[in-house]
């Protein structure tokens, strides 16, 4: 047999195992590229769902009445009228709902939802920063090795009062508290952290720890109970740490916990909601795609 005839029956020989071989690589090929659209449109769908669970896009209610509150901070001049509406007018404004919350009379319930949360966080921070309170009159906001309670984020950051901010620092009975209550919000605030830095509300060194102060103590104030404060705080801080909150329920929900099952006092703990806490849940999850930003400790 030649060379020629060699290489014929070599082809005849193994042509139908080479097109069974290749039809399997093809056809195996098809099967994982669909079963990667297919877990990719899962994904997607998980995040979509994880998203509405934790940051609706029509908010939370709160389970507070807001009153008179913002005209009490305009007449007061812990909010400057003139500073803050400049501040939002290159934010599109203010519309008929802030305008109620900063100057009206007669509000009732707070809701945060993903277009106010800014608006919340401005009006909360400048209460807890007004509101007479032992917290922050005996807490670690005055602790001398920090050099006054004035050198930090949520005192000398927030530029929009009349004049200087300490000049408004626990000065005002905004939201009077029994002693009960009183007791309640000291426990309550040492259970509650923010991803921007390490302390808990105790210690609001940051807009988001003097704003969230505020909150309980307006909620303290009107007869929530513990369990509803840390709920209403686990929703607040999700809007303001959208990022934050979606990478943890990602992260819970690799762990077949589902973000409605969660104990909102666990997950505003330092082990998820503190910043070295949220670190080691990021190097175990990465962050859902096009989760939202926020999170920014500034007015």
């Amino acid at each position: 047999m030649d060379e020629k005839e060699i290489k014929k029956s070599v082809a005849e020989k193994y042509a139908l195992p080479l097109a069974i071989v290749f039809a399997a690589l093809v056809a195996g090929g098809a099967w994982i590229y669909t079963a990667g659209l297919k877990a990719q449109k899962a994904s997607g769908t998980s995040e979509a769902a994880l998203k509405a669970a934790i940051l609706p896009q029509s908010g939370i209610e709160l389970p507070v009445n807001w009153g008179d509150i913002g005209s009490k901070l305009v007449a007061k001049g812990v909010i400057d009228k003139t500073k803050f509406e400049a501040l939002y007018a290159v934010r599109g404004g203010l519309d008929d709902e802030a305008k109620a919350l900063l100057y009206g009379t007669t509000n009732g319930k707070l809701r945060i939802n993903g277009a106010n949360s800014s608006l919340i966080l401005n009006l909360l921070w400048a209460l807890g920063l007004a509101n007479k309170n032992t917290i922050l009159e005996t807490g670690p906001m005055q602790n001398p090795q920090y050099g006054g309670a004035g050198r930090f984020a949520s005192t000398g950051g927030w530029t929009l009062s009349t004049g200087n901010a300490m000049d408004y620092y626990s000065k005002y009975a905004l939201v009077t508290l029994t002693p009960a209550q009183q007791m309640l919000v000291d426990n309550v605030s040492k259970n509650i952290y923010r991803p921007c830095c390490n302390n808990a509300t105790y210690f609001p060194d940051c807009n988001h720890g003097m704003a969230m102060l505020g909150l309980l103590e307006l909620m303290a104030s009107q007869g929530i109970s513990e369990d509803q404060m840390y709920r209403a705080a686990l929703a607040v801080n999700s809007f303001w740490f959208p990022d934050t909150y979606l990478t943890i329920g990602k992260f819970l929900s690799m762990n077949n916990v589902t973000w409605a099952n969660v104990n909102p006092k666990e997950i505003l703990g330092a082990q998820y909601s503190s910043a070295s806490g949220y670190q080691q849940i990021l190097s175990k999850v990465a962050p859902p795609a096009n989760s939202g930003g926020g999170g920014g400790c500034g007015v």
